[in-house]
């Protein structure tokens, strides 16, 4: 099962998850009465987690930056993504790596890019065409032109991709998942969307549990989930109503799916059994595990990820066999992606007051679920999550498949009205 430390890769995360240890890995098992419970989810816990937080940020930033503390410095950038924080002098310290960022290791680029594209989506496009111009790793020139793209400098970034798909040392293979994408996107004509009544039919993935995640193309907006059972027909709930649930698919960078820690991607996922995380930050509610086209996974064998992903165009209905975007699962799988589950939250959803989202809250790329937790004795109030596992579990169990689509760009959160039209 995927144990996930859900904001930091344990790579970089020396004195950040040594915080987590210290005030977060408490007792998430269920009381007695079995209602589950996460101490952490308290209000004197919360306070002592966003205290720590913004002290971790502050204080690695103090630190001078060299090799050896360049780790410290990118716990201070995942505790800034998760808590969207920023100050006069927090702007001044990034404002001065990133005016030297070239001479810094890539694993550190990488963490740095990550936390500029959603907290200084504006402020760094000289030194990131510079970058990307120079760097080796096709992973961070991939990241280096979604930056691009966010501020629309799509003739600038196209060019960077002609140029630098010639060059061997970034684009050693003629298959580099980070390449194809940005290709498809900038070097050939957006393909109309297919009929989404073709994948809602009973013909896509015969006889198998599906869930489906439709998202809008702007995940700031929280998507729907459905489930639909082996015999085709899409679970309903005690009022013979379709059962749904909002589902956000927004990771805290919000780059987009085929990046590591960006958000969900769309397409085709395996789904594979339940499990409960230790991650204090999903919290004690059961989760549904799933695993991406060739996903090196300790759960899974490499035979299931590699066929899922061999099959994968055939497993598409006809009229969606040559929509690109459907792809993004696929070639996240092979540009290394994993870890990517449906889950519960106990994150604090006070960090995200003003966010469109809000109170769901994002992730390091999982489909995520709102829960909402006692701030007395960290009971479970609210669990959409704990509804999606047994809606699951009616469907005939979490043995399936997972598709995650955009239907559109509208700007407002999916709905049934959205999808009814085409369950007909």
């Amino acid at each position: 099962m995927h144990f996930l430390f859900y904001i930091v890769p344990m790579t970089r995360a020396k004195v950040l998850i040594a915080f987590i240890l210290t005030f977060l890995c408490l007792d998430i098992a269920a009381q007695n009465d079995a209602t589950p419970f996460a101490k952490q989810t308290t209000k004197e816990n919360r306070a002592k987690e966003y205290r720590n937080l913004v002290d971790n940020i502050h204080s690695n930033l103090l630190l001078p930056l060299n090799d050896s503390t360049e780790e410290n410095w990118q716990d201070a950038f995942a505790a800034m993504e998760l808590l969207n924080y920023r100050t006069p002098f927090i702007d001044a310290r990034v404002r001065t790596v990133m005016d030297s960022v070239e001479k810094r290791s890539t694993g550190f680029q990488r963490a740095l890019l990550e936390m500029v594209y959603p907290l200084y989506p504006k402020d760094f496009v000289p030194q990131i065409i510079s970058l990307a111009k120079q760097t080796n790793n096709a992973k961070l020139f991939a990241m280096c032109c979604e930056y691009l793209l966010l501020n629309n400098r799509q003739s600038e970034c196209k060019n960077l991709v002609i140029t630098r798909a010639k060059d061997s040392l970034i684009n050693p293979h003629a298959d580099n998942p980070f390449i194809t994408i940005l290709q498809n996107k900038l070097l050939f004509k957006s393909p109309p969307k297919p009929p989404l009544a073709d994948l809602l039919s009973k013909a896509f993935l015969p006889n198998e549990t599906v869930l489906f995640s439709f998202q809008r193309s702007n995940r700031n907006f929280p998507g729907l989930v459905m489930v639909r059972s082996k015999d085709g027909v899409f679970i309903k709930n005690s009022e013979g109503k379709y059962f749904t649930v909002p589902q956000l698919a927004r990771s805290c960078s919000n780059m987009p799916g085929y990046i590591t820690n960006g958000n969900t991607p769309q397409g085709i996922f395996k789904v594979f059994g339940f499990a409960v995380s230790q991650s204090s930050f999903i919290g004690p509610t059961t989760n549904i595990q799933m695993v991406l086209p060739y996903e090196n996974s300790s759960d899974v064998a490499d035979s299931v990820t590699r066929l899922l992903g061999d099959n994968y165009r055939y497993l598409l209905p006809p009229s969606w066999k040559n929509y690109y975007p459907v792809y993004e699962a696929y070639y996240a799988g092979k540009a290394g992606r994993s870890e990517i589950i449906a889950h519960g939250t106990t994150v604090n959803t006070a960090y995200y007051k003003k966010q469109l989202y809000y109170p769901l809250t994002p992730t390091q790329g999982c489909l995520c679920t709102k829960e909402i937790w006692s701030a007395v004795d960290g009971k479970r109030i609210e669990s959409d999550q704990q509804r999606l596992v047994d809606a699951v579990k009616k469907a005939g169990g979490a043995n399936g498949y997972c598709i995650v689509i955009e239907i559109d760009d509208q700007q407002k959160p999916v709905s049934i009205k959205d999808i009814l039209p085409f369950l007909k």
